[in-house]
């Protein structure tokens, strides 16, 4: 029996791979293209080189691979065309947050899977984070790494979290993530037709931030964040653990404007206020929550931030309590 190639399937193993064009394409306002699985190796700083995949931008003059992958940014309205160039076997995108056909949602198991490449179209309604990953083999496939960024700005462009919302001088996007090693030694489709793979089984090893491995966190220039006195300091916040994520900001109030892409204070929304978060107050976040925080700082010094990753059944800090992540924002006169 031949399958339609363009069937929506149940969830399990015989997902149907694409092969087709993207129905209804408009004229896109902004185009992407991510290629991939890119492998890279991390050195931690056990010394251990652990492997990753991440998406490589096919586009870029000088392409480079990166990990977390480099960021997709749009604004609000624009038609957007995101190609995926499939490498090593089928993967997908997902543009995690963002309401768009079945067709263009990256959900393979609904959907299907790209062999070759695939252009998703959509339109984002609302400014915000999101992140874009595979949704093959999801939980695997995320843990190796294939996921980046995803900024929705305002018509207006960077500068404001959304239409008629807070401004920020500075901006900073930190994606937490936690790695356990042993995962790397499963195949790419682990676990994918319902088998015990052994993916209930999640003991990370190394804590990061934005690819940076924990203690380094503490002075590498893509985590420690810069900025004066009276700067509005916009951090976009990803948890892409999978641990229960507890932060801290210590020395600085926070104010929460915006969860998950949709804002906590808008003029159409007067049931929703912003989240004020005493300084070395902690805040929760768990796996794909998004949180956009704004800070003023009022006076120089230099504030660690802290990042607990706990167990999702015991509450306890990783690795015997070793599961910590730190930085800090250095504010000059």
């Amino acid at each position: 029996m031949v399958r339609d190639p363009i069937a929506f399937d149940a969830f399990g193993c015989n997902v149907p791979e694409g092969g087709i064009a993207t129905p209804d394409r408009l004229m896109p306002n902004i185009r992407f293209e991510r290629q991939g699985p890119r492998e890279l190796d991390i050195v931690m700083p056990d010394g251990q080189k652990v492997a990753f995949w991440t998406f490589s931008d096919k586009l870029s003059r000088d392409p480079k691979d990166i990990w977390p992958a480099p960021p997709i940014r749009v604004r609000q309205g624009q038609i957007v065309h995101s190609t995926l160039h499939a490498q090593k076997n089928t993967h997908t995108i997902h543009h995690h947050g963002i309401n768009s056909s079945t067709y263009n949602d990256g959900v393979g198991h609904v959907s299907f899977e790209v062999s070759g490449s695939y252009t998703y179209q959509f339109q984002p309604s609302h400014a915000g984070t999101y992140f874009y990953h595979c949704h093959k083999n999801t939980v695997l496939h995320f843990e190796m790494g294939m996921y980046g960024f995803l900024i929705v700005d305002p018509p207006t462009g960077p500068g404001r979290l959304y239409e008629g919302g807070p401004r920020y001088d500075v901006e900073a996007m930190w994606a937490f993530d936690d790695v356990d090693p042993t995962w790397r030694k499963l195949n790419h489709s682990a676990g994918l037709c319902g088998e015990d793979a052994g993916l209930n089984i999640f003991q990370p090893k190394y804590f990061m931030i934005s690819g940076v491995p924990a203690p380094k966190t503490r002075t590498d220039p893509r985590v420690v964040i810069n900025a004066k006195v009276g700067q509005r300091i916009l951090i976009r916040h990803l948890n892409a653990s999978y641990s229960i994520l507890r932060t801290r900001i210590m020395g600085l109030d926070a104010t929460i404007y915006a969860v998950d892409g949709r804002p906590l204070s808008h003029p159409n929304s007067p049931w929703a206020k912003p989240i004020f978060v005493r300084a070395g107050t902690e805040f929760e976040t768990t796996a794909a929550a998004r949180r956009d925080l704004i800070v003023v700082p009022k006076a120089p010094g230099v504030y660690p931030v802290v990042s607990e990753f706990r167990d999702w059944i015991t509450g306890e800090i990783q690795d015997n309590g070793n599961g910590i992540a730190e930085t800090f924002i250095n504010v000059t006169a």
